[in-house]
């Protein structure tokens, strides 16, 4: 077998978020999710396979290929640069392959940059950090332009956030920001860059980097940081909600409209 690693970009907002949703080890009808679509596409793809029935007819199969994520992404949530790894039996040549993939993939999916790898290389396992950006709107009045990106109505100070955020910075735990979905046991997380800004007047950006994150992790930080702007409370109000390692002292988790990965980095 030979593996391959590949990057993925979708807009989320027509999917129930990037992993199969299974009912009995099957998947939901009427769910449609990222991997699914991702492995239809990769199967239809594989070298197809010869077999005898019974009555002596040959009859050609494909192999199902399972695609494995670098992390999961909700409902909602874009990706830029998803890594997904899979296993095939024949070599790929990487320039048809994408082109096929990319007519095969519906629309708001697509991918590239295919690489081949080594057999211990695992999408999740190898990754050494995760890079995701959360964007709003700082306006009052809507925009028919604004899309499916959160408004927030009230004016906000860039440089407090900012300041908010650098508590963040470092290793801790950050149980006080994790949903109650979240099944790994381990709450420690290392964030290595946080930056907050304007992209222009009304359009606010929110960077974060770090080794990993837990589920809805970004979006309830983003929810704390509008809580501590929406009711003038000191910068040191973010410290105060991480050292409390309890979910009911941070904010409420916002939207995922405006969440993407935006890069997955290995060694």
């Amino acid at each position: 077998m030979i593996k391959y690693a590949l990057r993925v970009q979708y807009i989320g907002k027509n999917y129930a978020g990037s992993q199969l949703q299974l009912e009995n080890g099957k998947p939901i009808e009427g769910l449609p999710t990222i991997q699914g679509e991702l492995e239809k596409a990769l199967s239809t793809l594989t070298v197809k396979r010869k077999n005898r029935s019974k009555n002596g007819e040959i009859r050609e199969y494909s192999r199902p290929i399972k695609a494995v994520f670098s992390g999961r992404t909700d409902r909602g949530v874009n990706s830029k640069g998803q890594i997904i790894h899979f296993e095939v039996e024949e070599p790929i040549v990487a320039s048809k392959f994408l082109y096929q993939m990319n007519e095969i993939l519906p629309d708001d999916i697509s991918v590239d940059n295919l690489r081949e790898v080594e057999k211990s290389f695992h999408a999740q396992k190898s990754a050494i950090s995760r890079f995701y950006r959360f964007e709003f709107i700082n306006r009052r009045c809507k925009n028919a332009y604004d899309g499916d990106l959160m408004r927030v109505k009230f004016p906000i100070d860039i440089e407090r956030m900012q300041e908010s955020l650098n508590y963040l910075l470092g290793e801790h735990d950050f149980s006080s920001f994790k949903s109650s979905g979240t099944l790994n046991p381990s709450k420690v997380c290392t964030l290595t860059h946080i930056k907050c800004y304007r992209a222009n007047d009304d359009r606010v950006v929110i960077d974060i980097k770090g080794n990993r994150f837990l589920y809805n992790m970004v979006r309830t930080i983003v929810g704390t940081l509008l809580e501590i702007e929406g009711h003038n409370l000191p910068a040191e109000h973010m410290k105060d909600v991480l050292e409390a390692k309890d979910r009911t002292c941070a904010g409420q988790t916002v939207s995922p409209y405006g969440l993407t990965l935006m890069e997955v980095t290995y060694k």
